[in-house]
């Protein structure tokens, strides 16, 4: 069979026509697959800008307790620090004040602010009933870290945790509170002395309730 320069020319420019069709269809997929990726990822509230760095939680933290001694700024660094690396980055946070007081039956109730990057700020409350080995009281000012929240709604419904199982440095505690995917880390300090195995939940409204259940 007689093959001429130009035949061999002709199939040249057929197979790289061919290479570069695939290249473009190949790109294009990958374009898709990124815009999806980027896509999910902003309708995720805990990705992107919707979610507090840690230099920005530190700094709202350090500026809500007062830290003003070395003591009380190296204890809220820790907290944070803590809450990071076992938790990640919050979408949210709570600024508020608790009192609570118990012996054996104990009971809390707080108000503060809810704020997020992405629906911005709204007041909340909260009550918790408790049963243990419980006893002391306390008045004290609560900052909140708050994960993987859906939307301001989610939040109002009772979320359980074991208060007593705490991480305790320089005057401030932290705790865990979970329900389903929506975690609560609660910070406290004040005046008071709690000690012991303490059970509870803290259920969050959006009007002042004296009933904790």
């Amino acid at each position: 069979m007689f093959i001429t320069w130009r035949s061999i020319l002709l199939l040249i420019m057929f197979l790289a026509c061919s290479m570069i069709t695939t290249v473009h269809a190949a790109g294009g997929q990958n374009t898709i697959k990124s815009e999806n990726k980027n896509t999910a990822k902003a309708e995720d509230p805990s990705a992107g800008e919707d979610v507090y760095t840690k230099s920005e939680i530190l700094n709202k933290a350090t500026g809500f307790f007062g830290a003003t001694s070395k003591g009380l700024a190296d204890g809220v660094d820790k907290i944070v620090e803590k809450a990071f690396k076992e938790k990640g980055r919050p979408n949210g946070y709570i600024a508020g004040t608790e009192g609570s007081g118990a012996f054996f039956v104990g009971l809390r109730y707080g108000k503060g602010v809810l704020y997020t990057k992405r629906w911005g700020a709204e007041q909340v409350y909260w009550q918790s009933p408790s049963v243990g080995f419980d006893f002391g009281g306390n008045l004290s000012k609560v900052f909140i870290l708050v994960y993987h929240l859906k939307n301001q709604s989610e939040l109002f419904q009772r979320i359980p945790g074991i208060g007593g199982s705490f991480y305790f440095v320089a005057g401030l505690g932290m705790t865990y509170q979970q329900t389903g995917d929506l975690i609560l880390a609660p910070v406290r300090t004040g005046v008071g002395l709690r000690a012991g195995v303490n059970v509870s939940y803290m259920h969050f409204t959006r009007d002042k309730s004296w009933i904790p259940f």
